[in-house]
């Protein structure tokens, strides 16, 4: 027995020239060989495949071993030879839970990590990078208006009423892929983000239109006309550029939102709360709602938005701000905790504002819109502002609008220059007479200028 046993544990068996790789799994360990039948006779051999599950289990077993097996405690000097053989006691079990606690939390972190990682990179392709946006604009850069104040920015904020995309065919014909901005809003930050101002252009108000590059190639006329041609006539470029033009105002960001990428948000926070003084029953917008407060969902909130003949006057003055109201609210359930604090409701947030948007290559990933939605999370909701350009019936077509002057200088100055906006709502006196005069009047002199708007912790009633 001792010779076999040194013969496996010590010198390798000399090598069966007919075993060719097999001889290796026929030496065994130690440790299998003291389990091994001595009194077996030598001409007996395993078959290979028991010879494979002999080396598999020794394997197992050694390793098991290893790593349950406690350390060696040290030998007492001159213990008699009966107790040296005698195994040590076994440590407490204590380690070895330890152990396997360590083992858990380790899979555990790296399941979560590249969970997490998976989810960035599915929010990350979301987003639609408008790079042709980006390379117009550089070809004008002489012409555009200089940063006056480092760290404020401003975003301008385009909806489209594009009818190519999925989902939006049912809001009307699509006119071979024609598309204007039904909304357009120049979004404010200070640099020291304590307040958020928000300007709404008419889509009918005159301006004039640089020479835009259409998407065919070919070049549209520098012309006097209605703001949202802009973008029918050169997209993002076009309108930014007329947005520069008209107020002195670099503009640093972009984003375009279709009808369906509203709606998605809009479910993406279970809805908005809404509440009407009177019935609505608008054919166009497909809205249809009763007297009272309603929690609309994604289809009602942009009928809700676009509704013009239904809703208060049928003036597109007031439709701004309905649209500012409701999206000041957008914001406020956006910022509450019940979203941002809900993993399973901040998630579809998440993945519906990145399908949704269209955006330069600035905020074109994840991390760069992370931070901009970070650096207005402290933002108070009275102080993200909302108001539309002074403006009054252009002389020449009262059914088109035209800038009230100095008013909209001034307004322009203070987003140039960083200054501080004050927006206070409209007393009944000044709303009456506006809907009068189809105008949104701003109470403005040089020294205390003061402009007629809302806020994001404003109701949104009609």
């Amino acid at each position: 027995m001792d010779e076999d046993v040194t013969d496996s544990a010590g010198t390798p068996p000399e090598p069966d020239e007919n075993a060719g790789s097999e001889s290796g799994s026929e030496s065994e360990s130690g440790a299998a060989a003291e389990d091994r039948d001595v009194t077996a006779p030598l001409d007996e051999k395993p078959q290979r495949g028991d010879e494979y599950h002999a080396a598999l289990t020794a394997v197992a077993s050694v390793m098991a071993a290893a790593a349950a097996a406690p350390e060696p405690a040290a030998e007492p000097a001159g213990a008699p030879p009966v107790l040296a053989a005698l195994p040590a006691p076994r440590k407490p079990r204590k380690r070895r839970w330890l152990r396997w606690v360590a083992v858990g939390a380790s899979v555990t972190v790296l399941a979560v990590t590249a969970t997490g990682w998976w989810f960035y990179q599915r929010l990350d392709a979301n987003i639609t990078t408008d790079t042709s946006t980006a390379a117009e604009l550089q070809t004008y850069e002489k012409e555009r208006p200089k940063p006056v104040v480092l760290d404020a920015e401003n975003i301008l904020l385009v909806g489209s009423d594009s009818r190519a995309g999925e989902g939006n065919s049912k809001y009307g014909r699509d006119d071979g892929g024609s598309q204007r901005s039904d909304t357009t809003i120049l979004l404010h930050l200070p640099a020291d983000r304590k307040s958020a101002t928000a300007v709404s252009f008419p889509r009918d108000l005159m301006v004039d239109i640089p020479s835009c590059r259409r998407s065919d190639g070919t070049r549209s006329r520098a012309q006097s006309a209605q703001f949202n041609w802009a973008f029918e006539f050169g997209g993002a470029a076009c309108t930014i550029r007329t947005v520069e033009k008209l107020t002195g105002i670099r503009v640093d960001h972009h984003m375009v939102v279709d009808f369906q990428g509203f709606k998605d948000m809009v479910d993406a926070v279970d809805g908005v709360k809404v509440c009407l003084k009177e019935a609505v029953d608008d054919k166009d917008s497909k809205l249809k709602l009763s007297a009272g407060t309603h929690t609309l969902d994604g289809e009602q909130a942009l009928g809700y938005v676009r509704a013009r003949h239904s809703l208060g006057d049928g003036s597109d003055t007031q439709r701004m701000g309905r649209q500012q109201r409701f999206l000041g609210a957008l914001f406020k359930k956006v910022q509450s905790n019940g979203v941002l604090l809900n993993p399973t409701q901040l998630y579809p947030v998440l993945y519906a504002a990145t399908k949704a948007i269209t955006t330069d290559p600035g905020l074109g990933s994840l991390s760069d819109l992370y931070d901009l939605t970070r650096s207005m999370q402290s933002v108070p909701t009275d102080k993200v502002q909302f108001l539309t350009v002074p403006r009054q019936p252009y002389v020449q077509d009262p059914n088109r609008d035209e800038l009230v002057q100095p008013a909209a200088n001034i307004l322009f100055k203070q987003l140039r220059e960083d200054a501080l906006v004050t927006v206070v709502p409209p007393s009944a006196e000044d709303t009456d007479e506006a809907d009068e005069a189809d105008d949104s009047p701003a109470a403005t002199t040089d020294e205390d200028p003061v402009f007629q708007g809302t806020n994001a912790a404003a109701r949104v009633c009609e």
